[in-house]
């Protein structure tokens, strides 16, 4: 089980820019479990779940995003571990 779970709120340019595919692959080489989505609001939502040093470096990842990214903000909560297997993409809410 991950000894951390962060949930990220991302918000600015960061739809139709790829933004979701490559934090798959960005956490994913990490070694960090949880999912990314868009949300009707225009913001990308993720769920990192890992050690620390590596979730600390996918949400500094996040500020730089894919080409063609601007992020504003990023808005952090911790939040309790689940069991999650990889990284994974769900649907838009």
């Amino acid at each position: 089980m991950p000894n951390l779970a962060v949930h990220a709120m991302i918000r600015g340019r960061v739809q139709g820019v790829w933004y979701r595919g490559w934090t798959i692959k960005e956490a994913s080489r990490r070694g960090l479990t949880g999912w990314v989505r868009n949300r009707s609001s225009g913001c990308v939502e993720a769920l990192f779940q890992g050690k620390k040093l590596e979730i600390d470096q996918m949400i500094n990842a996040c500020w730089v995003g894919p080409p063609n990214a601007t992020v504003i903000d990023i808005e952090i909560t911790h939040r309790k571990t689940s069991e999650y297997h990889d990284f994974q993409c769900r649907s838009t809410v």
